[in-house]
């Protein structure tokens, strides 16, 4: 990064400051992002953006001013809300405030594989464990919710950020990935139906697959469509046939694992589009 660039070890330079509060639109997108991300954490910074836009920017300047004495009689006149019970500062950064519930349903599903696969096989369902059949795009479902406009009340917020985008995203994949494998790993274990490399490399390749695809049609849309896809093209056939679906046999890792390194290739080159989604 530039000696002009923020960053989180130096300051950014007055210029570029004066860039900023002006709203140059010369500046570059990657430059906004940085100095907004510095900004956020630098108190320095902010003080010299304060003043900056006094003298760079006075029209925006009076705006403000004019906006808090309209609300300041307001505000001194509203009711004070209780409190809210705490929440840690780590949570909001890499959980959605409605996560919770889709995150219990999501292990809950795991659980009634669990019973199936005790209760079932092998009468039932032959050498296809429910486990194998769904452990391989159960993280979907998860991955969709974590990125769901519709599950984000604060979506709106969340999108204006100057972190909004990739790395809000992939936070958010990874943390219903540290609930959900491991789940799958115990009940695994368990019932001994499937060992991790079945179904491990598919659901990682599955996830990287999904964000690729978010980056076009967006993630909800590509976990939905390719969790579907499996159902009908792979796990009814193998749930109707009492076998292990051949691509989940050992031979077939190196496809899973050329697959995942795709996603991830193709979430790299496109990590901009995010930003819009």
């Amino acid at each position: 990064m530039s000696a002009e660039h923020a960053s989180h070890s130096s300051h950014a330079s007055m210029r570029l400051i004066d860039d900023y509060a002006r709203g140059e639109a010369a500046m570059a997108a990657d430059t906004v992002w940085a100095l907004e991300a510095h900004l956020e954490t630098c108190a320095l910074c902010r003080s010299r953006l304060a003043t900056s836009v006094a003298t760079e920017a006075p029209g925006l300047a009076a705006l403000v001013d004019t906006v808090r004495a309209g609300l300041e009689p307001q505000l001194d006149a509203a009711v004070t809300m209780p409190s809210r019970r705490y929440r840690p500062r780590w949570v909001s950064a890499w959980l959605t405030p409605v996560m919770a519930p889709w995150l219990v349903m999501t292990v809950a599903v795991t659980l009634l594989a669990l019973l199936l696969d005790a209760a079932g096989p092998p009468v039932v369902f032959g050498t296809a464990s429910p486990m194998v059949l769904i452990a391989p795009v159960l993280p979907l479902c998860a991955v969709a919710a974590s990125w769901s406009r519709g599950l984000d009340p604060a979506h709106e917020l969340t999108a204006s950020t100057a972190r909004a985008g990739l790395p809000l995203l992939l936070r958010r994949s990874t943390s219903v990935l540290a609930v959900v494998l491991p789940a799958l790993l115990v009940e695994g274990w368990l019932t001994g139906a499937m060992t991790a490399a079945q179904w491990l490399l598919p659901s990682l390749a599955f996830t990287s697959m999904a964000l690729a695809l978010g980056s076009v049609v967006g993630v909800t849309r590509a976990a939905a469509a390719l969790a579907i896809a499996w159902g009908a093209v792979i796990a009814a056939p193998a749930w109707g046939t009492g076998r292990v679906p051949v691509v989940l046999r050992p031979d077939q890792l190196p496809v899973w694992a050329a697959l995942f390194a795709l996603g991830i290739g193709a979430v790299i080159a496109r990590r901009r589009a995010y930003s819009v989604l």
